[in-house]
């Protein structure tokens, strides 16, 4: 595509981020969902008490109209807004999971999650390094090495504070100038690494870089915070996209900038291409396919022909933990069939891949693919027989690559029907026979909950009761109890019935879902899973974890605007979207209301996320 195009087509990304109190959250809040709502932004906003991190594009002149707007507002005095102009994403795919196919506006408690560990203190920011300009960071590298002669007991060190799929494909490059790459899997990882390795950094001069800026604020503090002979820390303010911008030819910089929106990296005009495909290290540095690791999930640079032969990937630091797979092909009953050979069979000895990876192991050696197995929790007043029955044709297009085992809720309702004529309330639906009298019972399942209203008694019964008032479609957001004792059951199931890959629920099944999600950390060893997909989901007992993204990769599918869910509200189940991390999560709006789509595209949607897991 050419680099040019008319004003009506050109595109922006705008980062910005700034570390400052704000003494009206709710104010700052209305104000971003008004203005960028109005002027058609897409990305990600996130406030918190102590700042803001925004990553939005949208047309040009939008984006600049929203600068404008933010200017205007004195707690933005000083901030650096980080802009580049581009072409509207191409790849709805690459777009969807860097999250510029909505608009996620958010209040959390860390502007960037610093620490995996719920009770660790962030670092005082007003402690960070102190700002060096892309001019000035240059010129501190291009005389590091006359530092070094002049004074051996004091070195300068380049410390790279981003991930290491990021540092594949670009990092600064000096001579005389040691980097260290922390090569961790996300930056919550960093911290450890810095306890780690503090005595590599105590008593010299340290350089922090990272994308934009805002790692290295909390990174920096950080290192400061641990007392003498860390005083000499520096940042490159603006991070690599503002050094790029000072020096286009790359400077000391080498590769590309890997980015988080649609535009994945950005390269300089040198072209140094640093990246390695990681089945074949043929010269590759191009993310866009988003291949990730089969154990982790992470990133990998797989090129377009090793790609044609594999599907499964694993990375380098699952390699070095002892986790390797290659691929190969055999035949079996007259099918071609695609394969795995151990590569360190100590690992095989010690864990039961038959149970607990996609793979089954073979008496010739090989491992050949098996079925993910996926926990399915149906919907409020629902048992597993008839959401079976309803998702016959979803199981059907995913038989080859998945196992779908159904399971009733622990709650048992009783059997309620309306007496009375059909409400003229649009919120109240009837479920109830045309008739007046009870139904027969014996014609009817028991149905199940996994989240009741507080009044729940706790009794079901075969007969049937006549119901207090109208059904409302709202009712869904009083249930609210019963959540500790559905969580048992799932223990019990895992444990009995287990394991499984994912877990997929759906509308109150999905809210479980999703708070099993947040407490994903705290469940390891009892309940054990790599993904969830949530359909018509909503929020549930989920307050605590509005202030920090929940780290399950995870498939949204709902209903859109025009799909009509008259059970759970698009809005609803975005906003349950948001609260999981932008980078492992997917979502699939549909126009079919309150159901699960089996057809093109949806479906092909769905297979491409779960392909990722085997």
């Amino acid at each position: 595509m050419a680099d040019s195009c008319s004003e009506s087509e050109l595109y922006g990304v705008l980062l910005y981020y700034k570390f400052t109190p704000i003494p009206d959250l709710e104010q700052l809040l209305s104000f971003y969902e008004s203005n960028c709502h109005s002027l058609h932004l897409l990305g990600r906003v996130r406030l918190a008490r102590h700042g803001v991190n925004v990553t939005v594009g949208g047309k040009l002149s939008n984006v600049e109209k929203h600068i404008d707007a933010v200017k205007l507002i004195s707690l933005f005095e000083g901030t650096d807004f980080k802009l580049a102009s581009c072409h509207k994403p191409s790849n709805d795919r690459v777009a969807q999971e860097c999250g510029f196919t909505s608009l996620s506006i958010r209040v959390v408690k860390e502007l960037v999650t610093f620490s995996s560990h719920p009770l660790s203190d962030s670092p005082e920011i007003s402690n960070a390094g102190k700002h060096l300009s892309a001019i000035e960071f240059h010129s501190a590298l291009r005389s590091a090495g006359k530092h070094v002669e002049e004074n051996s007991s004091k070195r300068v060190i380049l410390l790279d504070a981003r991930n290491l799929y990021e540092t594949r494909i670009g990092k600064f490059h000096t001579p005389s100038v040691e980097t260290l790459d922390p090569e961790i899997r996300q930056y919550s990882d960093l911290p450890s690494w810095i306890d780690k390795n503090s005595d590599k950094l105590r008593g010299n001069s340290i350089l922090m870089y990272c994308t934009g800026g805002i790692r290295c604020e909390m990174a920096s503090a950080y290192v400061r915070s641990k007392g003498a002979g860390f005083e000499n820390v520096f940042q490159l303010f603006g991070g690599i996209q503002r050094y790029l911008e000072q020096f286009p030819d790359g400077g000391f910089f080498k590769g590309k900038n890997f980015v988080f929106d649609h535009r994945v990296s950005v390269g300089s005009s040198d072209g140094t291409v640093l990246g390695a495909c990681i089945l074949c290290s043929s010269s590759y540095d191009d993310y866009s396919s988003r291949s990730r690791c089969t154990y982790c999930r992470m990133l990998v640079l797989v090129c377009d022909g090793c790609r044609v032969m594999t599907s499964l990937y694993v990375c380098e630091l699952c390699q070095t933990s002892g986790k390797g797979v290659g691929s190969g092909r055999s035949y079996e009953n007259g099918e071609l069939q695609e394969t795995l050979t151990c590569t360190d069979l100590e690992a095989v000895s010690t864990w039961d891949h038959s149970a607990h990876s996609p793979h089954s192991l073979r008496r010739n050696g090989t491992m050949t693919l098996r079925k993910l197995r996926i926990l399915c929790l149906h919907g409020f007043r629902q048992n597993a027989s008839n959401f079976k029955g309803r998702t016959a044709s979803f199981a059907k297009k995913l038989k080859t690559i998945a196992e779908l085992v159904f399971i009733d809720a622990p709650h048992e309702l009783a059997f309620i029907y309306l007496s009375s004529q059909a409400d003229p309330n649009p919120n109240h639906i009837s479920l109830s026979p045309e008739s007046n009298s009870a139904p027969l019972s014996k014609s009817c399942n028991k149905r199940f909950a996994w989240l009741v209203d507080p009044d729940f008694n706790g009794k079901g019964g075969d007969d049937w009761k006549v119901a207090d008032s109208p059904f409302d479609s709202l009712q869904y957001q009083q249930q609210k109890e019963g959540f500790d004792e559905s969580l048992v059951y799932l223990k019990k199931v895992f444990s009995q019935a287990g394991p499984f890959d994912g877990i997929l629920g759906f509308s109150q099944g999905a809210a479980m879902t999703a708070a099993v999600c947040a407490r994903k950390a705290s469940l390891k060893g009892e309940i054990d899973f790599r993904f969830a997909i949530l359909c018509s989901g909503f929020a549930v007992n989920m307050a605590e974890y509005e202030q920090q993204s929940i780290h399950c990769p995870s498939l949204h599918i709902f209903g859109n605007d025009r799909g009509k869910d008259r059970q759970i509200s698009s809005q609803v189940s975005r906003d349950l979207a948001s609260l999981f991390e932008g980078g492992s999560s997917v979502v699939i709006e549909h126009d079919s209301g309150h159901i699960i789509p089996t057809r093109p595209p949806y479906i092909d949607e769905i297979k491409h996320f779960l392909k990722r897991f085997i």
